[in-house]
């Protein structure tokens, strides 16, 4: 039997100071070659992933947002260990799992479950998704009585019933395959979720029904989320912290109130000013970002964003912005982790429009930064 948390406030995160990190990222880099030639060689790196550090407190939900191309996923598949980091540190409650063999792993994964964008595509068209929910059971050893008691309730949990575990794929909407999905996340009694995107794909009525079921889960059995997805409404409503991810690194990180009200990254001051405001009344001033996203195969030199920046200063080509706290604004006890050289002087007027500060200094120092184990 599946247990339960019965204390509503047991599967929030203590935002207010609490240590108590479940998942530490540090330095994480995931590098794809390039081969070509008759021999195969390596002549070049996509650099998918570049040096992205960030920790999630137990119980919390962190959203990971940025344009198609950013890294998103790919940073998510890799703390699953879906595919192996190239360098870096990925401390799963105190043991670095990136070190850990195949066997080791096996264990652990019981711990860690990722929900898959495509929902179809995720799930055996051969086989009734009953099998495919109770498949890590079987592998992890658990009594068929007991695969079946536990695959009818997670069933339940999700809103489906427990007699559509003999259906195959094909004979389910898009949404309820894609609780499908959660209840095969849910089902070893994860610790921790890498949400890939859940309701991309979906009507905007059936994305207000999973993200409901999604949070009634975390009140009732204390998960963890990383919430990777691009509609940042949706990140808006789910999260406790929200990353932005620009070309495979972190731009910015910090409370969702501080992100909304006072983001500090140019990108996330262009993203933010994207969201349509839901009162004819109110126009907002939409920033249109010049160029195209630089390739990760020969990403810009010093700060990635500063091809399309309209702050960009020298210092922006020649160094590479420090990830650094800059100081939260709205009370909340997070730091405000920004790369950005001029991150201190620049805020946002009423209405979300992003300006410069009359005090902008483009000499001004960065602060210490906040760097992951160099390897």
């Amino acid at each position: 039997m599946v247990t339960r948390i019965d204390n509503g406030s047991a599967g929030r995160a203590n935002l207010s100071g609490s240590q108590d990190y479940i998942l530490q990222v540090k330095g994480l880099v995931k590098y794809f070659p390039v081969r070509s030639g008759i021999l195969q060689r390596v002549t070049a790196q996509v650099k998918a992933v570049d040096g992205v550090s960030f920790d999630v407190r137990r119980g919390e939900t962190i959203g990971l947002v940025g344009e198609s191309g950013c890294g998103k996923t790919t940073t998510g598949r890799t703390i699953m260990r879906l595919t192996d980091p190239t360098r870096g540190a990925i401390i799963f409650e105190g043991q670095d799992i990136a070190k850990l063999s195949a066997g080791q792993m096996k264990h652990t994964r019981k711990d860690m479950q990722i929900i898959f964008q495509d929902p179809y595509s995720s799930l055996d068209p051969r086989v009734p998704v009953g099998e495919s929910i109770g498949e890590g059971l079987l592998i992890h050893g658990t009594p068929k009585s007991e695969r079946e008691q536990i695959v009818s309730e997670m069933l339940k949990r999700v809103g489906l019933h427990p007699e559509h575990s003999r259906r195959y794929p094909h004979e389910f909407s898009g949404g309820q395959r894609q609780r499908i999905g959660i209840a095969r996340a849910l089902s070893m009694q994860p610790k921790l979720i890498v949400a890939d995107e859940p309701v991309s794909a979906l009507d905007v009525s059936i994305q207000s029904q999973v993200l409901n079921i999604l949070k009634d889960l975390q009140r009732d059995f204390g998960l963890t989320y990383l919430f990777i997805a691009h509609n940042l409404s949706v990140v808006e409503h789910i999260s406790d912290r929200v990353g932005v991810m620009y070309l495979g690194k972190m731009a910015e990180l910090c409370d969702r109130n501080e992100l909304f009200e006072n983001p500090r990254h140019p990108y996330t001051q262009a993203l933010l000013s994207a969201i349509p405001v839901p009162d004819p009344r109110i126009r907002r001033e939409r920033i249109i970002l010049k160029g195209d996203v630089p390739s990760p195969l020969n990403p810009p030199s010093g700060c990635r964003f500063h091809t399309r920046c309209w702050l960009a200063q020298q210092i922006c080509t020649d160094e590479e912005p420090a990830w650094r706290d800059i100081g939260s604004e709205n009370g909340s006890g997070n730091p405000h982790l920004v790369a950005c050289h001029f991150a201190e002087q620049t805020k946002v007027k009423a209405g979300g429009t992003a300006m410069v500060a009359r005090n902008f200094d483009p000499t001004a120092p960065a602060k210490e930064s906040i760097e992951g184990p160099k390897s």
